[in-house]
Parts: C-alpha cells; structure tokens; sequence
C-alpha cells in the first residue's frame, strides 16, 4: 500500500484555517498536499523537536505527551482533529499513532502565507493571466509561493511581483542565462528542470553547481552585485520560467530581502552563536579574514550549501557588500537565517578581529 494519497479540497474542508480559504486557492493547495501514513507506534514529532511543519489528524488516534503525561488523544473526525496539532516550536509535546493513522502535513511558512494571500491578494492579474494559454492561475502562484524568499514579501509587493512578472515557455537544452552575460532579469521556475555549470580555465565543458526545480529561483547574483552572469544555466527538461526585469527585481525584491548589520552588531551575532560566511574567492580569503570564519565563493555557494548548518545565523561579508547581499539572497530562499555586513570589509577598522589565513 501506498505511504500516501493525493489530498482534495473536501478534505481539506475539515480542517481550521483551510475552511476559511477561497476555493480556488485551496484547490491549487490540493495539488501540492498529500495524506500521509503512520504506523502505530510510531511518533509523528517529539517533544524539542524544530519542525517547521503544520499537522492534522485525518483518521487514525493520536496521543499527545508532554513531560512524560498524556494531555490528549486526538481521534481523526472528531471536532478536536478539526484543529492543528500543537505546533510550538521546538516542539513542546510528542505526538504518537495509538494505531494506524493518516494525516496531513504543510510547510508552516507556506501555509501561512498562503492563507495570508488568500486574505489580502486582490487577484489583480488581468494582463498576466492572458498570457498563461491555459496554465491555471492559482497554480504558478502556489508554486512560487513555496520559494522561502518570496514568503518574506508583504502581500502588496506579492501583489506586484506577479502583475510584473512575464511567462516564458522553454525546452530541454534552452539556455536560461549565459555565464559572461549582463544581468537583465531575475527568473523564477515553475515547471520543469534547470542545470547551472560554471566554466573555469580547466574546464570549458562547465563544472557542475546545482540542479534547480519548480519554485526555485535564479539570476539574482548579477542583479544585486552589479556583475556579468557567473555561471550558465539550461533547462535540461521542457518547463516555464516566470521572469522579472532588473528594475522591478531591486524595486520589489532587493531591499525587502537584505537585512544588513554594521560591524559592531555583526560581532554580537557572532559572539551568541553566528558564523562569519566569506564568499570572497581563495585568494582573497587567504590574506585576511575573520577568524573561524567559513570560505565559500560566491559562484560555489549553490554546491556547497549542505555544508551550512540550517539552525545557524550567517553573518555573509565581502570586500564590498555586493557579494554578500547576493548570497544572502540564496541563502533565505534554502531557508537560512543570513544577514550582510554592511559595506564588507571596507566598513571595518585595519586589524580589528581580521587575521591573516595561510
């Protein structure tokens, strides 16, 4: 049997805050939900745990714990299950299957603002949607609001990020952006799949960086930090790509994302726990830098990123700034807490906290 199903909008019906979302919004949340299964026995969270994960009891009984005491038992179809599970975080109880169960589990920053859209979102979209042929509207936005940086946009600048956005229908082997190019657009998938190489002196053919999908974003590097491409990407299936001029991108997006911190409060972040992320090139690097901080070049950082610790804040510097608000920019949509020393390195004082490396 099947681990899951695919969800339906009556399902979705029983449970508090989806009751409240129009229909075609939670029609298109249907398409990306699905019932999940548990053995009993088994713990669906546990007490401490961060899961950043919304869940629902649909069938099945569900204990829940805390400090070694029953509080609960949800039993799936009752007006209890009608409600989310404890959703603390961490985690303040355990929740385990007294015996076999089904439910459902989203992403808590998508469903919340998912339900935010839904409350806010004007749906002003006209000229937009006259050039999707047939793609449902609430889908591509759906998909793009799984993007972890456009979940940190307030609902009027979603609002214009997807009147200013234009579709692009492409093909396996279509290139999306050419390493060497200048910056133009900032592009978002929707479907299909895109591979991003980097060419080096000793290999022409491209060195593999990442492989990107539906909700992933690309282009931003040469945007915020005034640069040529650093890296081709080509679709290696049939997909579409929404995309946004250079000027809406800094308008919209830029300054919404970067949070950036002087020096003296960069040190703060780093002395409760933060890391320095240098993403200078070795060469670079290998004259000064902070001390215990981590080196990972700009054009690598996509290739490097399972290396990021994801419950660790990343103070991101370069010589400038631009570098860093780039990364910064990559790292918050994997998901990751990361804030820019203001102006790089030119901001901080000859020999303060700086040691030299190799």
């Amino acid at each position: 049997m099947s681990d899951q199903r695919a969800a339906d909008i009556t399902l979705l019906k029983r449970f508090t805050p989806l009751v409240g979302m129009k229909q075609r919004n939670l029609a298109s949340l249907a398409s990306k939900v699905f019932v999940r299964r548990l053995e009993p026995g088994r713990v669906l969270f546990k007490e401490g745990d961060i899961d950043k994960r919304t869940y629902w009891v649909v069938s099945g009984t569900v204990e829940i714990r805390q400090d070694n005491q029953i509080t609960a038992i949800i039993q799936g179809g009752s007006a209890e299950a009608a409600q989310a599970l404890p959703s603390t975080n961490p985690r303040s109880v355990t929740a385990r299957a007294l015996d076999a169960i089904e439910y459902l589990a989203i992403d808590t920053e998508l469903l919340d603002v998912m339900i935010t859209w839904d409350q806010t979102g004007t749906y002003e979209v006209a000229e937009l949607q006259q050039q999707l042929n047939g793609v449902a509207e609430d889908d591509w936005m759906t998909t793009l609001l799984q993007n972890r940086v456009l979940q940190r946009l307030p609902p009027e600048k979603l609002q214009a990020l997807f009147t200013r956005f234009e579709r692009i229908r492409l093909s396996a082997g279509d290139v999306i952006v050419q390493q060497g190019a200048e910056g133009d657009y900032f592009y978002a998938i929707v479907s299909g799949r895109a591979l991003v190489t980097r060419e080096t002196p000793l290999n022409n053919k491209g060195i593999r960086l990442a492989e990107l999908g539906p909700s992933d974003t690309l282009g931003e590097e040469a945007l915020i930090a005034e640069a040529r491409r650093n890296a081709t990407v080509r679709m290696i299936s049939d997909g579409m790509v929404m995309r946004l001029p250079k000027a809406d991108f800094r308008e919209l997006l830029t300054d919404a994302i970067t949070v950036k911190v002087d020096f003296d409060q960069a040190q703060q972040i780093v002395a409760h726990g933060g890391r320095w992320l240098d993403v200078r090139l070795p060469s670079e690097y290998q004259g000064f830098a902070f001390e215990g901080s981590l080196n990972i070049p700009l054009y690598f950082l996509r290739l490097k990123m399972s290396v990021l610790q994801p419950d660790t804040r990343y103070v991101v510097y370069c010589d400038t700034g631009l570098r860093s608000a780039a990364a910064a920019f990559i790292l918050a949509e994997r998901g990751i807490e990361a804030c820019v020393l203001r102006d790089g390195l030119s901001s901080v004082q000859p020999g303060a906290v700086q040691v030299a490396n190799g």
